[in-house]
């Protein structure tokens, strides 16, 4: 995915968000951009720095939807945040250096679970020998005295056969599941750290130490012996292979490295963050985290509990839907640090018939996939779909404009009595058409006042 053209992302967007032409070939240059940098002559490749860019729209018209998908459709380590969750440094609340420890946790996970899988198979056989040890244990070996006199007292016996072929007679039942009901008996960690409780203004995430790495190796370790059955037993000690065979340092260093070289992100609801005019002290959860958001769009150093890192090729791509503010009424210092702006347009009927049929995940094909669990058939008539994108843009004209969520809210309506009688309906087959459409959300359109509380 890391070497998508322009275009191809623009088509992988395409297939989920309608419209938005212009926002889609913005986000789709500056990916393609950050894949270029990595191929620059390594000298000048550190004088490239990100291009930030702001998404402004109003609600509803795809701009969190953009990010949610170019999540799953690169490979460059990604975080969603909310600008109005965070406050300034030394106020009760998230700081915004948060972001940066959220994205490389995040990033240490997705590698970790990554080298789990690659080493899973290998952790398997060290798991099944260690199975074939609890279910044959090795002879204890004895001296030289006792051999003797056992040898002794025994009369001659016919010769058995060896340890060896025994344990490859296990090995085989093992395998088929013959062994399945047996029980063993296995030593397990007990892997819970007491808590220890910090009251702070930030949370035990946000703090550059790790207590539960610093306080776990001062407690003895509580292993208790469980008596479990065989198919448990291996996935308990094909887990703890597995994480004995992953090397947690080359897991952390290629995170820095990806979180440095190609991290994203988008940081939503930035308009909220935008100081009220006439206001008196200080509003350290506007400007003052506009000014703490300064050090790191530009580019600082973040210290986390895997150690330092830089934010100078970070990609931040912002969104809001400035409806009660300009992206002028940003500080100016931040303004500059965004200088890719993006107006995305409102959502109407045509753009709404889109959105109901054409995505891989489109609202009518939801519905269709839920009522088929109980055996129904629901078919939309063309008539119908033009009639539910046509309400919803009166809707949005006449009350409050929340672009394409009015269609689930429609739908959700229209729905309502169909999903509630799936299970008991004789007739299993049910055609939705305009007269049905104009039926179930006649009274929402004649009641305005009705209207205003639908969200």
């Amino acid at each position: 995915m890391d070497q998508l053209k322009p275009k191809e992302i623009v088509d992988e967007l395409d297939k989920y968000i309608i419209g938005q032409n212009n926002a889609k070939r913005f986000v789709a240059i500056a990916l393609r951009n950050r894949w270029r940098r990595q191929q620059v002559d390594e000298e000048f490749r550190d004088e490239i720095a990100p291009k930030n860019i702001i998404l402004i729209g109003p609600t509803g018209v795809g701009k969190t939807e953009i990010a949610r998908r170019l999540s799953k459709l690169t490979d460059s380590p990604f975080n969603k945040v909310e600008a109005s969750k965070f406050t300034e440094v030394g106020y009760v609340g998230r700081d915004v250096e948060s972001m940066i420890r959220d994205l490389l946790e995040l990033t240490v996970t997705t590698l970790k679970s990554r080298e789990q899988t690659r080493v899973q198979a290998k952790a398997g056989q060290i798991a099944e020998e260690r199975m074939l040890d609890l279910l044959l244990p090795k002879p204890q070996p004895v001296t030289k005295t006792e051999a003797a006199s056992a040898e002794a007292l025994q009369p001659a016996a016919p010769p058995t056969e060896t340890a060896a072929s025994t344990r490859e007679k296990l090995r085989t039942m093992l395998r088929t599941g013959k062994l399945d009901s047996r029980y063993v008996d296995l030593d397990t960690q007990d892997r819970n750290v007491p808590v220890v409780e910090i009251f702070s203004n930030v949370g035990m995430e946000e703090m550059g130490i790790n207590f539960k790495d610093m306080f776990g190796g001062l407690f003895p370790k509580n292993v208790k012996r469980r008596k479990v059955k065989v198919p448990e037993a291996m996935e308990i000690l094909t887990q703890e292979e597995t994480q004995n065979l992953v090397d947690l340092d080359k897991v952390v260093k290629q995170a820095v490295q990806k979180v440095e070289q190609s991290g994203i992100i988008f940081l939503d609801e930035i308009d909220k963050i935008v100081g009220s005019d006439g206001k008196h002290g200080p509003d350290v959860s506007r400007e003052g985290v506009q000014r703490d958001l300064l050090p790191i769009v530009e580019g600082s150093t973040i210290t986390t509990k895997y150690g330092p890192v830089k934010t100078d090729h970070i990609l931040f791509v912002a969104s809001g839907a400035f409806h009660v503010c300009k992206p002028s009424d940003l500080i100016p210092e931040l303004q500059g640090r965004f200088p890719l702006r993006v107006e995305l347009g409102a959502l109407g009927k045509e753009e709404f018939i889109r959105i109901l049929t054409e995505p891989k995940n489109a609202l009518l094909l939801q519905y269709i996939a839920l009522l088929r669990t109980e055996g129904v058939e629901v078919e939309f008539e063309e008539d119908a779909v033009v009639e539910i994108a046509a309400l919803a843009e009166q809707v949005n004209n006449t009350t409050d404009n929340i672009g394409a969520r009015r269609l689930h809210t429609l739908m959700e309506r229209l729905m309502e009595d169909i999903l509630f009688d799936a299970p008991d309906v004789d007739h299993k087959k049910i055609i939705i058409d305009k007269a049905f459409v104009c039926r179930k959300l006649a009274d929402i359109i004649e009641d305005q006042d009705l209207s205003r509380y639908i969200l």
